[in-house]
């Protein structure tokens, strides 16, 4: 005659299960930095790069201000994209902060050299 063998196993953790269509809490502060990052960081190259049209624009004081800001619609509608097609929320800060640097510098160079 056998013996009977058993096993005692140890209980397991429950891990919860995520609920059908749930998000997870980082996904929604990437999409939030995302967000930010278009409405601040694109409001912020899109204002450097209209100052620094306005500057160096060829034409008349007002000529030269009115087609930098028609011009700025232009920059804002990539700026905005850009963010969400990223792969990543740092990538599209850094794409809008490295360019909007620059831009300042730009401007800030011609202001102390003119």
């Amino acid at each position: 005659m056998e013996a009977a063998s058993v096993s005692v196993r140890a209980p397991e953790k429950r891990q919860r299960k995520p609920r059908s269509g749930a998000i997870s809490m980082r996904a929604r502060l990437a999409v939030a930095s995302r967000v930010f990052a278009a409405l601040i960081g694109g409001y912020l190259l899109t204002a450097l790069t209209s100052i620094c049209l306005a500057q160096f624009l060829p034409l008349a004081r007002a000529e030269a201000v009115v087609l930098a800001m028609t011009l700025s619609f232009l920059v804002y509608l990539p700026a905005v994209l850009w963010c969400f097609a990223c792969g990543t929320a740092w990538r599209a800060w850094l794409g809008l902060l490295l360019p909007s640097a620059v831009l300042a510098a730009i401007y800030a160079g011609a202001r102390w050299l003119l």
